[in-house]
């Protein structure tokens, strides 16, 4: 691709999202962080966007949504608490093996997860991102199935009544979620589609493994996912607040320590 059709692209995508990163940049375009922040480097001189740490944003950014407001863009929470996310990925795919089934759901640490499921072999992934199959597929022999349903550009995303209905036809040993918040009465979120994509994916398999960094603890929610009792592991950077360590372990939950 040429350079000045790239930074068109790059220059869209911002305007489409509001904020992206070098990272999901690089994935979509098929080139190297490097390129995308010389590109970005190229567009901010320009006063075409704005360069911040690890990404771009609007060079005038439009005001806050709604849901913005609730939990912030997907592109911007990529760039929050980024470091505990990746060390969060990088522990929890040691939890799997060849041969393994994976539903994975749409999220940034899990987004960060796929990362790694680049570099892993003989998985099956099913999963709802068409960002996180781009990634899994790229795994020496693993399988990607993905999930059809109405799309979420900002998130690249698919849910609805077809999502569900497609997940339904799948059997999987692992959950993989990412989640808006745990708290002593189960797993939360704040955007009922992608609640009940979860919740489906927990009805499909034996086994759930949440991904969650420490802001995500005793944060609150709109939405109930499940109780507690439905996971069985949380991958956190951080040991959760007293009341929600008893309540996960009351549970039967297992607390695995990345870093």
């Amino acid at each position: 691709m040429r350079p000045n059709i790239r930074r068109e692209r790059i220059e869209q995508m911002v305007r489409e999202r509001e904020r992206v990163t070098v990272d999901a940049l690089a994935e979509l375009l098929g080139t190297s962080r490097e390129t995308i922040r010389r590109d970005l480097t190229d567009l901010a001189e320009r006063g075409r966007v704005r360069k911040i740490h690890g990404g771009a944003t609007l060079a005038e950014p439009r005001g806050a949504t709604p849901e913005a407001d609730i939990e912030g863009s997907f592109q911007g929470r990529l760039l929050e608490h980024a470091e505990a996310k990746r060390a969060i990925a990088r522990r929890a795919i040691q939890l799997f093996e060849p041969g393994d089934t994976l539903f994975v759901d749409t999220g940034t640490t899990t987004l960060l997860f796929a990362e790694e499921l680049a570099m892993a072999s003989g998985l099956t992934v099913i999963t709802n991102s068409a960002a996180i199959a781009a990634l899994a597929a790229r795994g020496t022999s693993n399988s990607t199935f993905l999930i059809g349903g109405e799309y979420r550009a900002e998130s690249t995303e698919n849910l609805g009544p077809i999502a569900i209905e497609q997940i339904n036809q799948f059997h999987a040993i692992h959950a993989v979620l990412a989640v808006g918040s745990i708290e002593t009465v189960g797993i939360l979120d704040f955007d009922l589609r992608e609640a009940d994509v979860a919740r489906a994916m927990i009805t499909q398999s034996r086994s759930v493994t949440v991904l969650a960094d420490a802001s995500k603890f005793g944060r609150g929610g709109l939405i109930k996912v499940a109780p507690l009792e439905a996971v069985h592991r949380v991958v956190t950077e951080s040991e959760p607040p007293q009341a929600i360590a008893d309540a996960l372990e009351d549970a039967g939950v297992s607390v695995i320590k990345a870093g």
